[in-house]
Parts: C-alpha cells; structure tokens; sequence
C-alpha cells in the first residue's frame, strides 16, 4: 500500500514537473512572439520614416534651372532628353552675377568671376582645336553671368590642352558635342569606365542658368552642361552639332553660337565614339573616336 502510495506522490511530482515545464516553455513562445512582434512594428516604423527622409518630395524645389550636365557624366553633367528643371527670371543684360565657391568635383580650380559683368560689350570667342578653328559669337546681352564666366575662364587659360570628352548622336536623341571638363586633360586616355571623373570636373564654383524662357537648340547652338539642377552650371559646355528637336528641354544656358567652323564638329560626329558611358543602363554616349583637343580659347571685345 505504502509503495503504491509512493509510486503516485511520483507520477503527481512528475505530471506537475511536466506542467510547469510546459507553461514555461509557453511563457518563452510568448515572449518571442512579442519581441518579434515589436521589432516588426519597429522596422516597418524605421522604414515609413526614412521613406519621408531620402524619397523626393512631391513639390520639387525651385532653383534657379538643370552635368545632368554631359550634355551628363553621373553627378555627370550631360544633357539629357528628360531634364526637369526650374528656371529663375533675370533681367538681361544682367548688372550683376553671383558665383558660388564649391569644393566639390573641382578639376582645376579657378578664381571667381567678377560679380559686375561688362554686359554693353559685344564679344567673340575662337576656340582653337587640333581638327581646327571654331568660333562664336557669344550672346552677352541674353546670358550675361554666363558669357561672364566663360570670358574669364577662357582668359584665365583654364580650357587649355582639355579634350571634348562625350559625345552624343542618335542613340541618345540629341546631338552633342561636350568639352570643358579639365579632367579630360589633353594627354588623356579617356574611356567609359563608370568610376571616370571625366564629365564630373568643374571649376571650383557654380552659377545658375539663364535664358531658358523658350529656349531651343538649333545647330550651332553652344550651352552650359550641368549636373541636373538650375545652379550647376561650371565650365562644362556643349556645341549642337544638328538639331535635335524637343529631345533637349529648355534645360541648359544657350550662351553662344557657331560663326564658324561647324563643319569640325559634324565630320568628328560621323567618326563615332570609341566607347558607350551607360547610366541605370541608360546610353549617354562616350568620348569621339576622333580625339578633339582644345588648344586655346581665345575673346575678342567690341
């Protein structure tokens, strides 16, 4: 009697053992779910807030208008057939510029232009190349600031022994012709390589856009590159070698136009690129196959 006695005070012990390990093991599920339960509520927070911290807003941000400026190289600056920039109003001829240092993506660095422009003047430029003598009239009284840095830049000798480094045709819709990057140096091996800094390079300052109010690129028409916002413009410039209809936006500072010498560009357009830069698998054309390099840049002031 006393064994059976035994032998169920054991049973009991070990049913209750059981019990317990059975709400402990519970208890633990229990507080898996929860920490697993917070955390996924954490994480879907942590996801909502850094969706309103690096998506854009829906209202973009007037700037004064648009490396991409190559007509882009990425923080490129290359135009683009889907460019969309805010452009400010400015009363041309323009009395006074306003230049703003960077310390970013600076090729060769150069000093500020003078903030009081000469906006009565009339001037020229010829750029003088290995394939021959191109030259500009360039529109002082329609992008004043613009002429203003580009006299001194050419002046200061900053777009001497450069390559024109991209070259855009019908792949990418519009026709170009990009020079100004001193990255591009005359002695360069350029290639479409995406770790290039070749079409990033500027001058040590910004400035923003002018005359885009109904702005078109006809043949001949030379513009300011930028990196995709109305105040990037630098050094960085193209030349429209043929007309390239709605593909570019009015986007980019026409400045100047080809007097002579186009004939240049369009035979180094037949040639090809020797190379395809390609962005989001995107083709934004590569350096000529025919190597243009910048000798000088010459103005002349009437």
């Amino acid at each position: 009697m006393a064994g059976n006695k035994d032998r169920q005070r054991r049973l009991a012990r070990e049913r209750h053992r059981r019990q317990q390990e059975a709400r402990r093991v519970k208890q633990q599920l229990l507080r898996k779910r929860t920490t697993i339960g917070f955390a996924v509520v954490l994480a879907v927070g942590l996801i909502i807030g850094l969706t309103f911290v690096f998506l854009p807003s829906s209202t973009p941000k007037k700037t004064a208008a648009s490396s991409k400026a190559t007509p882009t190289a990425s923080s490129t600056a290359t135009p683009t057939a889907s460019a969309t920039t805010a452009a400010t109003t400015v009363a041309e001829p323009a009395h006074h510029c306003t230049y703003t240092a960077t310390t970013t993506d600076v090729a060769k660095k150069e000093s500020l232009p003078p903030s009081a422009p000469d906006y009565k003047a009339s001037y020229t430029a010829t750029i003088k190349t290995n394939v021959g003598d191109l030259n500009l009239d360039l529109l002082n009284s329609k992008a004043t600031c613009t002429v203003n840095s580009f006299v001194h830049l050419a002046e200061a000798g900053y777009f001497d022994n450069t390559q024109c480094h991209r070259l855009t045709g019908a792949g990418q819709g519009i026709y170009v012709l990009q020079c100004g990057d001193a990255y591009a140096t005359a002695s360069a091996a350029l290639n479409c390589s995406s770790t290039s800094k070749v079409g990033t390079g500027g001058p040590g300052y910004e400035f923003a856009s002018e005359n885009l109010t109904g702005a078109k690129y006809p043949m001949g028409t030379v513009a300011m590159a930028n990196s995709g916002s109305a105040d990037s413009n630098g050094s960085q410039f193209f030349i429209v070698y043929k007309d390239s209809g709605t593909a570019l936006g009015p986007d980019y500072t026409p400045f100047a136009t080809v007097s002579s010498g186009m004939n240049i560009v369009q035979n180094v357009a037949k040639a090809g690129t020797s190379c395809q830069v390609t962005e989001d698998g995107e083709s934004m054309g590569g350096p000529p196959k025919d190597k243009v390099i910048i000798d000088s840049v010459s103005i002349k002031s009437t």
